[in-house]
């Protein structure tokens, strides 16, 4: 029996992003610049940020307009690369 394929993404598309790192004051500042520059246009309504209970973390979602999977590589790769950032979702 074969695997299900997973489904086929159609771009371009509203994609959500969420990137989990230390909770720093400009770690929302920092997330959005690096994802501004794959993917430009996001407004303050995309955003949401959450720190954890202990308010060690950060969490920020973001929407943005995802064109292609290249730019989701390109961006998960950039923001992983930075050394601020634990996971990528």
């Amino acid at each position: 029996m074969s695997q299900p394929k997973a489904p086929k993404i159609e771009f371009p598309c509203d994609y959500v992003i969420k990137v989990i790192g230390n909770a720093a004051p400009d770690f929302t500042e920092f997330v959005v610049e690096v994802v501004e520059q794959h993917a430009p246009g996001i407004s303050e309504s995309d955003i949401t940020v959450n720190d954890s209970s202990k308010g060690r973390f950060s969490s920020v979602q973001l929407k943005i307009v995802a064109t292609g999977e290249e730019q989701l590589k390109a961006l998960f790769e950039e923001l992983k690369a930075s050394g601020r950032v634990h996971m990528v979702l």
